[in-house]
């Protein structure tokens, strides 16, 4: 581990002007920070300690949203009861997503924010454009199991590892950030497909703090289902995870968010897929079509192709297991 500058902020405007600093980096949990700074993949020349920022509350908000603060560690999250009683989605993918330990300690905002799991992101010896630009993809021509069959690029085929975070893309979620004002992302902006600048992984700019997670109402008679797919039962990552928010009225239809892991450079949602649906009545023919839909462009680099067929199973039985 290379040395380095501390500044343990007390407020947020401490924190976004100590965050804006050259090679400044935030820290709460540092469940990942940390292990690659060790490994001097991450090489800040400050860490910037947030945690004693007044943002560990669950609040709802007056038209029934829910606010989660940044520094809310997920085992909080996942036992809160409002998460459990509207949004089980979200509880089930936190419990899936880590070791108890690590959920002990690691946050919401953190979560989002975690990296790559890709081998050769953590292999120094090799080229990885997330970790030195311009180097080149050693995971294209390599073993490529874990490694993403949608959002690609010639440059990264590196999935994104939150099972949070695709929870939260199924719920709509919007990231809360403060800086020189206090503004929203919605989820589905807040990532940035690898295309040819890979490291750069989300709209965030330098000091730009997470606040907050806001989530609105679920819809009204909605079922919510996490499906996840992975190597063990216990602490793994995602080879394809589901998460489910699906209405069905009068036999049809009315309200379909899917959002994809293990699958994606970044927590995949497809509105075409929901699209194909909306107003239809639930059947195993149209839940193939929706398959169909979501992986027209999938492209397997040989070890992952198994995602392909996987992820239409997969699929298939979480519509299933929400509209029955």
């Amino acid at each position: 581990m290379r040395s380095f500058d501390y500044v343990r902020a007390d407020t947020t405007e401490v924190a976004v002007r100590a965050g804006a600093a050259d090679g400044a980096k935030f820290i709460a949990g540092g469940t990942n920070l940390i292990d690659l700074m060790k490994l001097q993949i991450e090489t800040p020349a400050t860490l910037v300690d947030i945690s004693r920022l007044d943002l560990a509350c669950v609040d709802e908000l007056a038209d029934g949203a829910l606010r989660i603060g940044a520094l809310v560690p997920n085992s909080d999250l996942a036992a809160h009861p409002l998460v459990v009683a509207r949004y089980p989605v979200l509880a089930r993918a936190l419990l899936a997503g880590a070791s108890g330990q690590l959920r002990n300690k690691a946050t919401a905002a953190g979560n989002l924010l975690q990296r790559t799991r890709c081998y050769y992101f953590y292999d120094t010896t090799a080229p990885c454009n997330k970790r030195e630009p311009g180097s080149g993809c050693a995971a294209l021509g390599g073993y490529t199991r874990i490694h993403a069959v949608l959002g690609g690029s010639a440059h990264c085929i590196a999935t994104h590892p939150s099972d949070m975070a695709v929870a939260m893309r199924a719920l709509d979620a919007t990231v809360r950030v403060t800086a020189s004002s206090d503004f929203g992302v919605p989820l589905e902006h807040f990532y940035r497909l690898p295309g040819d600048t890979p490291h750069i992984e989300t709209v965030l700019q330098p000091g730009e703090l997470i606040t907050a997670i806001d989530l609105p109402p679920p819809p009204a008679g909605a079922r919510q289902a996490y499906r996840k797919v992975r190597d063990r039962a216990s602490y793994a990552f995602a080879l394809v995870s589901v998460a489910a928010v699906v209405a069905v009225e009068s036999g049809r239809i009315t309200h379909a968010a899917l959002a994809f892991g293990g699958l994606g450079t970044v927590p995949w949602r497809d509105p075409a897929l929901e699209a194909v649906l909306i107003g239809e009545a639930p059947s195993d023919a149209l839940f193939a079509r929706a398959a169909d839909v979501l992986l027209a462009e999938a492209r397997g680099a040989g070890d992952n192709d198994f995602k392909i067929p996987l992820a239409r199973r997969v699929l298939i039985a979480t519509l299933r297991e929400v509209t029955t």
